[in-house]
């Protein structure tokens, strides 16, 4: 008995170990790459202490009366491009995604080809997701849900008790530093909220959004489904920074190494800035330096200094909170 329970302590070690070495790696990583890489990387880590066939993860919005779940923005491991437009077709049916999206922070786990809907099934078995493995947590700063899911096939093993924990725990740590990265980016405190942001590569992946810019663009754009920026959209990151208008909404787009930040603008009513003085506008609201800005478009500090003279006159403000306050502020008076 003695043998057999020091069995179990060695076994026990050595994941925790593996485990130990993961979470650095995952910190490594955290530092070293984009947020572009970061969670793909950090999963191919995870992958080596436990092991699955594809893994699927991203932003997605809960499913109300009028529509279903939708995915907005997500990458994927050994899954084809058209995965997450394929489970579009049937997610309002989709009892899976259900009960992940109703139970955040729980570890959710089912085993076979048992939905009664034909559509769900046909697409379980299309990509052999015979065992699923999911967690989401709610993203309160973007107004989304945030998922990861890892999948096996019918001839491996179901995901065990000790591997749930595990993948519960890295998660935990994933969804983390992944914020961090993004806030990092966007220079905003993700306790004060982020519905009106992105994050975007230059081709126009999504790497996050909020569900305020998701829902301005669904409207002034229609037929976008999320994951990669509309074409319209696309058209305009090459020549960031600048502002394009959506609807009665500015969307500002600031260059930020390979990536741009999206940010939504409401214009305050009475009020016209010019569409340099607003670039300039946002990007100091956005916590960027004079010579930042002035280095991003290529003006002197002296001009930069001159716009933003202007923007606090046209907009009646003394601060830089009051620059950004007003700047979102819906119909504020100039």
């Amino acid at each position: 008995m003695e043998e057999v329970n020091q069995v179990g302590v060695d076994t026990s070690m050595t994941t925790l170990q593996a485990f130990n070495r993961c979470l650095l790696a995952l910190g490594r990583l955290a530092r070293e790459r984009g947020a572009a890489e970061f969670i793909a990387d950090g999963l191919q880590a995870f992958r080596q202490l436990v092991p699955f066939a594809s893994a699927w993860w991203g932003e997605m919005s809960t499913s109300v009366a009028s529509a279903p779940p939708q995915s907005w923005m997500h990458g994927r491991i050994d899954l084809p491009d058209s995965f997450a437009g394929e489970w579009q077709q049937s997610a309002g049916s989709d009892r899976f995604s259900h009960d992940t999206l109703s139970r955040p922070g729980e570890v959710i786990r089912v085993s076979g080809f048992g939905d009664p809907h034909i559509e769900v099934e046909a697409f379980a078995r299309r990509h052999d997701l015979y065992h699923p493995m999911c967690i989401t947590f709610e993203l309160p700063e973007s107004g989304l849900m945030f998922f990861v899911c890892l999948y096996r096939g019918a001839e491996a093993t179901a995901f065990s008790d000790a591997e749930a924990g595990l993948f519960s725990a890295f998660c935990d740590h994933l969804l983390q530093l992944w914020r961090f990265q993004v806030q990092d980016m966007i220079r905003v405190d993700t306790g004060n909220g982020a519905s009106d942001f992105g994050v975007a590569r230059r081709d126009g992946d999504l790497l996050y959004i909020g569900a305020g810019l998701c829902a301005l663009i669904q409207r002034e754009l229609p037929g976008w489904n999320g994951s990669t920026l509309p074409a319209e959209v696309i058209a305009q990151l090459s020549r960031a920074p600048c502002v394009m208008r959506l609807g009665r909404s500015a969307l500002t787009l600031s260059p930020n190494a390979e990536h741009v930040i999206l940010s939504l603008e409401t214009q305050p009513q009475g009020v016209v800035l010019a569409p340099r003085e607003r670039t300039v506008a946002m990007l100091f609201a956005a916590g960027h330096s004079y010579k930042e800005i002035a280095k991003i478009l290529a003006l002197s500090p002296a001009t930069v200094r001159t716009y933003l003279r202007n923007c606090y006159l046209q907009l009646g403000v003394k601060s830089k909170v009051e620059l950004g306050s007003v700047l979102r502020s819906p119909g504020s008076p100039a």
